[in-house]
């Protein structure tokens, strides 16, 4: 398992979790094992992303451009030019272990479309009407068939991947600031979104809401689990993991960070073949990155796995489980 962040100050960082995987539990948090860190933009670094279980991931800056990395050779893969603006948003979509596209997201309004073999440029398409709204979140289906990009102005809409174009906008209530593609316990196809405290369960069919769930602050990172959770965080600086079937709180995490968490990524492991983990790694404002077992959420102050301290503003979180 590796981690890929990214910060105000231009560097990226990569840390492993193999050794922690194999590790014994501890009262005290062990120190992440880093893999690089070096300025890899000329401007702030925006977002990141990850290709589940490839080891390969990518970063977008305030520079113009995406930079890419191989997670198990720690190594710098280069950079993707083809943006004209900021990079906004990424998303990885993969089939098993093979990463099939890339999408890049920016602030002159296109979404840029990759063939992840070779990372050719396949497409460049206005994601909104209004033309020059920039996309702040991506998520693609599992099928790889659409993908749902949420604006920075009030949009929503749907991509069809097949086709390269546009096939449903409409306009929010709120700004949404997040967006993924989630199950419920019973296997239900869903997307949920983040607007300022709220979070919203949608019918993928039909983008009907199922649930409405509230926080006390602004939530600023989503991840949705394999056991039907939704994991959340953002101003009130703890995480929350919400059941989707229901829609309510079924664990905390009080005071996860010190300042707000600006990124989460969802670890689920299955030990050998039995025993199933979930870990759950959080990045805060201040430059900590933290990971936390679920087993261990019940307790009254529990106590983080591992965590690194970058020293840095962080602004995105990314992994990916290197199978």
């Amino acid at each position: 398992m590796a981690l890929v962040a990214g910060s105000y100050e231009r560097f990226i960082w990569g840390f492993s979790l193999k050794a922690l995987a194999a590790a014994p539990p501890s009262s005290e948090p062990q120190a992440l094992a880093p893999l690089f860190s070096y300025p890899a933009h000329a401007g702030p670094i925006r977002c990141v992303a990850a290709a589940p279980r490839a080891g390969l991931a990518a970063s977008g800056g305030a520079d113009d451009s995406i930079r890419l990395y191989d997670l198990r050779a720690a190594a710098d893969l280069g950079p993707l030019l083809d943006p004209s603006a900021a990079v906004s948003a990424l998303a990885f979509h993969s089939i098993g272990p093979v990463p099939r596209n890339l999408l890049a997201a920016s602030d002159d309004g296109l979404l840029h479309i990759y063939d992840a073999d070779g990372f050719a440029l396949l497409t460049s398409l206005r994601v909104f009407p209004r033309g020059r709204e920039a996309a702040d979140a991506l998520a693609v289906h599992p099928s790889g068939r659409v993908a749902l990009a949420v604006g920075r102005a009030g949009g929503l809409s749907m991509v069809n991947l097949l086709r390269g174009r546009r096939s449903f906008t409409c306009r929010l209530e709120r700004p949404a600031s997040a967006v993924a593609y989630a199950q419920d316990a019973a296997g239900g196809d869903r997307f949920v979104m983040a607007a300022e405290e709220k979070v919203t369960v949608h019918d993928s069919e039909d983008a009907r809401i199922i649930h409405e769930m509230r926080c006390d602050k602004r939530i600023l990172a989503l991840a949705p689990s394999k056991n039907g959770a939704l994991y959340t965080g953002g101003e009130d600086r703890g995480i929350t993991a919400w059941d989707l079937s229901s829609g309510k709180v079924s664990s905390r995490i009080e005071g996860a960070h010190s300042t707000r968490v600006k990124g989460i990524v969802i670890f689920d492991n299955q030990n050998n073949g039995s025993e199933s983990s979930t870990l759950v790694a959080s990045a805060s404002s201040d430059g900590i990155i933290r990971i936390w077992d679920v087993r261990m959420i019940g307790s009254e102050k529990p106590t983080p796995l591992a965590e690194a301290n970058t020293k840095a503003r962080l602004t995105c979180l990314a992994g990916t489980s290197l199978k």
